[in-house]
């Protein structure tokens, strides 16, 4: 099938599957922006375990917003806000130093901010995340705000202290705006332990750092749930990649 077939099937089947809380503008925006013919293929193939415009429209993302994407990655998410908040918003797509270093890391860099001349880029070290004051309406972190308590000398990533970082989105977020935290499932027990050997997380230990850092929990959706998943293998084993338990959370900053 032609690429731009397929786009427009895409696009008729996203219409009928995003919320009907979300506006006619907000899931025609989301659906094109989800079927772009212009997205790589091995990041379309993700779509069906993220589920980009029924996430997008539960975080309320809309058009004009200013946006981050804390801990972009391949890109996935920047992409998709950036057409999704149209000529009027602006994503900032944010990497930490660690991953865009040597060789690999600076292609991989480079021909992501080749791929996206629409979305600006910005990198921090991983321990040190700042943005300016009010910066932003929204922001998403998808599998990685686990990674704060991770310590890993191979990719020179030193002890991090999650308060210092939410204290810094904290600032960063314009008042009244939004915080979406997508991440795997974990036990209770030793935070920084479990992550170490699985990378999961416990929910209540997010929303207990989301609440101590003046955070507001406004909604959680099971939409990226999966009651198979029994949160004890590492996200990476074959057996459950991709296919993992995710808890997403809307989480406002009080105007």
């Amino acid at each position: 099938m032609h690429r731009s077939i397929a786009a427009a099937l895409v696009s008729v089947t996203l219409a009928l599957t995003i919320p009907a809380t979300a506006s006619a503008g907000q899931q025609a925006d989301l659906a094109a922006a989800v079927s772009a013919p212009t997205r790589p293929d091995k990041l379309v193939a993700l779509d069906e375990s993220r589920k980009p415009a029924e996430t997008l429209a539960f975080l309320s993302l809309r058009r004009g917003m200013k946006v981050a994407d804390i801990m972009t990655g391949s890109g996935y998410w920047a992409e998709i806000m950036a057409k999704a908040v149209g000529p009027r918003g602006k994503v900032t797509a944010f990497e930490p130093n660690q991953f865009t270093e040597g060789a690999e890391g600076t292609k991989q860099w480079a021909d992501l901010q080749a791929r996206l001349p629409g979305v600006r880029f910005e990198r921090y070290p991983f321990e040190a995340f700042q943005a300016a004051a009010n910066s932003f309406d929204f922001t998403i972190i998808n599998l990685s705000y686990h990674d704060l308590y991770w310590e890993s000398a191979e990719y020179k990533i030193p002890k991090t202290d999650p308060a210092a970082f939410l204290k810094a989105l904290y600032i960063a977020t314009k008042p009244g705006g939004i915080v979406g935290i997508i991440d795997h499932v974990g036990l209770a027990g030793d935070t920084r332990a479990i992550v170490d050997k699985v990378h999961r997380i416990d929910p209540a230990t997010v929303k207990a750092d989301f609440a101590a850092a003046g955070f507001v929990l406004e909604a959680a959706s099971p939409l990226l749930g999966n009651a198979a998943d029994d949160h004890d293998k590492s996200v990476f084993d074959p057996t459950i990649r991709g296919k993992t338990d995710r808890f997403l959370y809307r989480f406002r900053k009080p105007r």
